[in-house]
């Protein structure tokens, strides 16, 4: 029989953890964490891990999480885990693909040979990649696994909707999307974006009549929110009866949720890959079946 992994967290995520050593039925572990005066980290494993060993960490607020993932993952093997799975439900660093102007960093592939080089094994949830294949592509693991919360979000929206419109925000959000959309068979259009900035977008609504309908917007992930604020506002100046918003990371930085919501949206959902108060699905279930069918 196949050795069952053992799952360890940091205590900021022991929720979610819990609900997916649950849900995969295996062991679950916290590891210790100290910050010195100057900032530095301690951290403390478990004493024995001989066999695979399963490290869940989202990374939202990435850059300390980096360092984090280096000493537990070298740690790790040090103690004897004979596999190392990262399950990263948000996985930073993904949008910066190529260099758009000379000197820049191309952080998608320092950051994704950075993970190689500690897992053996990567799982994560609608990662923002754009002009790459896949993932393996980004992170090159023996094993690089993509889950979606679009599926999810689609069930969540269909207990509240009886025929909505599913509209992305720009062309990046289509294949999310279309995913949501096949899931019950919603309709579905996606606006065109033009980005002029960090905080300044415009974009053009479809030509897929908006009047009287329930517009559901979904995106993979929610920063600024001033993206869906405008799809939000512009839906509603085109006469839907309601806009909500669904996407599967809410990372809302500083004052996004209250942009959406003073734009028009009346219902922000989200997966927990991210905690969040718009948090209505969980995703745990799905990262349990991938664990369960990578140690198979």
């Amino acid at each position: 029989m196949p050795v069952r992994p053992k799952l360890l967290c940091f205590d900021d995520e022991l929720a979610p953890a819990q609900r997916i050593a649950q849900a995969a039925g295996i062991e679950l572990a916290v590891i210790e964490r100290h910050r010195f005066p100057d900032g530095e980290l301690k951290l403390r494993l478990p004493e024995r891990l001989g066999g695979p060993v399963v490290l869940l960490r989202s990374l939202d607020h990435p850059n300390e999480k980096l360092v984090e993932l280096l000493l537990a993952g070298q740690t790790a093997r040090q103690l004897g885990a004979t596999r190392l799975t990262l399950v990263a439900p948000y996985l930073a660093y993904m949008r910066q693909d190529m260099a758009f102007h000379p000197g820049e960093a191309v952080s998608q592939g320092i950051v994704g040979r950075f993970l190689a080089s500690l897992f053996d094994a990567v799982i994560t949830v609608d990662p923002h990649l754009h002009r790459v294949a896949s993932l393996e592509q980004a992170v090159p693991v023996a094993h690089a696994v993509v889950l979606s919360g679009a599926p999810l979000l689609s069930d969540l929206i269909a207990r509240h909707h009886r025929a909505p419109l599913l509209l992305g925000p720009d062309e990046e959000s289509a294949q999310w999307v279309a995913q949501a959309a096949r899931r019950h068979g919603f309709d579905h259009a996606v606006c065109h974006k033009v980005r002029t900035g960090d905080l300044q977008v415009a974009i053009a609504l479809p030509d897929t009549p908006l009047s009287g309908r329930a517009v559901v917007l979904i995106d993979d992930v929610a920063s600024s929110g001033r993206t869906l604020a405008l799809a939000a506002r512009l839906a509603r100046q085109a006469g839907a009866a309601s806009v909500d918003v669904a996407v599967t990371h809410a990372l809302f930085a500083d004052d996004a949720l209250q942009v959406i919501l003073e734009a028009g949206a009346r219902e922000i959902w989200s997966t927990d890959c991210v905690a969040h108060s718009s948090n209505a699905v969980t995703i745990a279930p799905l990262l349990a079946q991938a664990l369960q069918a990578l140690h198979a």
